[in-house]
């Protein structure tokens, strides 16, 4: 039995509609099960472990390997939360790029219909793992941690939040083919001040490259990546292991 069901779906921003056909159940027998009345079988609970992008032992139990708290540096002073394991401090420098190369990617390709939030993290994980390749040197310098379907940028949500306040950008709800999608709506024009003109052009090739690939398919091939492959689940991804990339994913030539 799954007791916080319910919590996660909404949580994660999704219909009881969309869930119960990802389960391939009904929409009252998913309300029965989100009220404990009833049991799922084991590979429903390996489907909603995936989806949620928790092991099933954490699923079950509802109790998560260790929490992430994202801070900024010279707002949030207080002492980490309990149960925290790792705290990710951002300085203003690091927000302000990550803002600003948010707000360029959704004004170059966010309007595009596959361009939902997976595929923003993917393009994220490639503009910054790609440059790191190849000058070794931080573009926006995000943390990344696996998961299920590739690499997270884990101060995604607390930035996007701070920006939906300060009405720089607005996410709306949306389907691509029959899945819901998180997108998201640029309010404001990017400040590209921020970037050099060598690290405009690496966007702009990440972009031409991937930005019109499915979530899957990005997914897929981020897997395939040794950053992604070496890491631990639900671990940090390394920067450093871009160097020991195969020929598939690697973008730097490297003397023989």
């Amino acid at each position: 039995m799954i007791k916080n069901l319910q919590e996660l779906r909404k949580k994660g921003e999704i219909s009881q509609e969309y869930l119960a056909k990802y389960l391939d159940i009904s929409r009252p027998t998913l309300e029965r099960i989100e009220k404990g009345e009833r049991d799922i079988t084991i590979s429903q609970a390996k489907k909603l472990a995936r989806l949620f992008e928790l092991s099933l032992e954490e699923l079950i139990s509802g109790k998560s390997k260790g929490k992430i708290e994202v801070v900024f540096e010279g707002k949030d002073q207080n002492q980490p939360k309990e149960g925290v394991e790792i705290r990710i401090s951002v300085p203003q420098k690091k927000l302000k790029k990550f803002k600003e190369a948010l707000l360029y990617i959704l004004e170059k390709v966010g309007s595009k219909p596959n361009v939902g939030m997976t595929v923003i993290y993917k393009l994220l994980y490639f503009i910054d793992f790609d440059y790191y390749e190849k000058f070794e040197e931080q573009i926006i310098g995000a943390t990344y941690i696996k998961n299920h379907f590739g690499p997270t940028p884990v101060e995604f949500k607390k930035i996007v939040e701070m920006m939906e306040e300060h009405k720089e950008l607005e996410s709306i709800k949306s389907k691509y083919f029959d899945k819901e999608q998180k997108k998201y709506l640029p309010l404001r024009r990017a400040d590209v001040s921020v970037f050099s003109g060598e690290e405009i052009k690496h966007i702009d090739d990440v972009l031409s490259r991937f930005a019109d690939r499915s979530a899957k398919d990005l997914s897929d091939y981020s897997h395939k990546d040794v950053p992604w492959i070496a890491a631990e689940d639900g671990e940090k991804i390394d920067y450093e292991s871009v160097f020991y990339r195969t020929r598939e994913t690697s973008v730097r030539e490297y003397e023989d």
